[in-house]
C-alpha cells in the first residue's frame, strides 16, 4: 500500500472554501480527508459531499459522545453522507458504543466507528479526580480499545505511543488510527505524545492523520514526498501521474 491509501490529512479549516483549496492543491497525491468539528459546523452535509464528490475518502471526526439514544439518533441523521469512517468517546461507554455501531451498519455508507481512547493533547495527569492513579495511561488507552472492541465497533482513535499494545490485543480488521503523526522538521503543536511516520506504520497503525504540517507547507507536495521516504513506502501510479 502507499502512502495515499494510508494518510489521512485533517482539514481543520473555518470554512469550505479554504478546504476544498487545499484539497485541490494536493491534487491525486492524497485519497483521505478528515472533516472535524470546525468544518463540519461551519458546513456541515454539504462539506463531507463536496469532498466526497472530488473523488476522496471522508473519515467524519465528530467525536461523540452523549447518552446512547442520542448518539444512535445523530449517526442515524448522517444516512446519505458518504462517511468511511465516524468517530465517537470511547469512554461513552459500551451501551453508547453498542448503539453507535448499529446506527452506522443501518445507514447507507456503513462507515467504521472508531472509539476516540485518550486525546493526544492529553498525557493522562490532567483529571487527576477521572483518572485513576494506579493505571498508566497506556492501561487506559487499552481498557478503553477492549471495550470497543467487546461492543463490536470497529477500531479506535489512539496515539502513536500506544500502538504496540493495541495491536497486541486488537489483531486487523480492528482498526487503529493514528494522529500525532510527525516528520523530522515539523512541530509538535498541541500534540503530547507523537511518533515519527516509518515508527507509526511499523508499530501497527493503520492509518495516520496529519494536518497542520502538510497544509501549512509551502510545498505541501514535497512534504508528501519526504513522508513516503520516511515511511518507507512508494508513490501510487495515480500519484505520479496525476
Amino acid at each position: 500500500m502507499s502512502l495515499r491509501d494510508r494518510l489521512i490529512v485533517a482539514l481543520d479549516m473555518p470554512d469550505l472554501e479554504h478546504a476544498v483549496a487545499h484539497v485541490d492543491r494536493l491534487g491525486a497525491g492524497v485519497l483521505w480527508y478528515k472533516v472535524g468539528l470546525q468544518l463540519f459546523c461551519a458546513s456541515g452535509r454539504r462539506a463531507v459531499e463536496t469532498i466526497a464528490g472530488r473523488g476522496k475518502n471522508v473519515f467524519l471526526d465528530l467525536k461523540l459522545h452523549d447518552i446512547p439514544a442520542t448518539v444512535e439518533k445523530a449517526i442515524r441523521a448522517l444516512d446519505g453522507l458518504p462517511i468511511s469512517l465516524l468517530t465517537v468517546h470511547a469512554a461513552g461507554g459500551p451501551v453508547m458504543l453498542r448503539a453507535a455501531a448499529e446506527a452506522a451498519r443501518s445507514i447507507g455508507s456503513k462507515p467504521t466507528v472508531l472509539g476516540v481512547t485518550v486525546l493526544t493533547s492529553l498525557e493522562g495527569n490532567e483529571l487527576p479526580g477521572v483518572w485513576d492513579p494506579g493505571t498508566d495511561l497506556e492501561g487506559k488507552v487499552l481498557a478503553l480499545a477492549k471495550v470497543v472492541a467487546d461492543a463490536g465497533a470497529g477500531g479506535v482513535v489512539a496515539s502513536p505511543r500506544e500502538l504496540s499494545a493495541l495491536r497486541r490485543a486488537h489483531a486487523a480488521p480492528f482498526r487503529i488510527v493514528t494522529p500525532g503523526i510527525r516528520g523530522p522538521e515539523d512541530r509538535s503543536h498541541d500534540q503530547k505524545r507523537t511518533l515519527s511516520i516509518g515508527e507509526a506504520f511499523a508499530l501497527g497503525a493503520d492509518h495516520i492523520v496529519v494536518g497542520r504540517p502538510i497544509l501549512e507547507a509551502a510545498d505541501p507536495k514535497a512534504v508528501l514526498a519526504a513522508y513516503e521516504a520516511a515511511a518507507g513506502l512508494h508513490a501510487s501510479t495515480e500519484r505520479m501521474t496525476g
